[in-house]
């Protein structure tokens, strides 16, 4: 059975970053827009960036095998070798990682290559890949 895709709003403060930052550095798609949102085929799945200002950017973290990974975060679980072409893509573009790329709970069933960076607007993401993608849900 095909997975359904998920619908996302977040907010930004500024339609025009995130135009480029999700259109073009993510390379993901614009649908539908308005003077006040832009829709964004994220992978398959809809985001839409809502332009709210005082509500953008990231507040809290909580510790997570030693990194303090912001609390509100989205993103996706990309085969590994897309996420290590991701992660050198962000990397030529000066992108800042809240988190850098590396791999976590190592020798776990939860092991897993992660990375957290902000976009322009401080609204945090997280792409991450698994070796073995049957374990996404595996318990420790």
């Amino acid at each position: 059975m095909a997975m359904p895709p998920f619908h996302l709003a977040f907010p930004v403060r500024d339609l025009e970053e995130a135009r480029a930052f999700y259109g073009k550095l993510l390379g993901c798609p614009e649908g539908r827009s308005s003077p006040d949102w832009i829709d964004f085929d994220f992978h398959g799945h809809q985001i839409v960036a809502h332009l709210s200002p005082a509500e953008a950017g990231h507040r809290n973290t909580s510790a997570v095998d030693g990194d303090n990974v912001p609390v509100r975060h989205f993103g996706l679980v990309l085969p590994m070798n897309e996420w290590h072409a991701m992660a050198d893509r962000l990397k030529a573009a000066g992108i800042a990682f809240v988190i850098e790329p590396h791999v976590r709970f190592k020798g776990l069933p939860g092991e897993q290559a992660t990375m957290f960076f902000l976009d322009p607007c401080g609204n945090a993401l997280e792409f991450k890949a698994f070796a073995d993608p049957s374990r996404l849900f595996a318990k420790q």
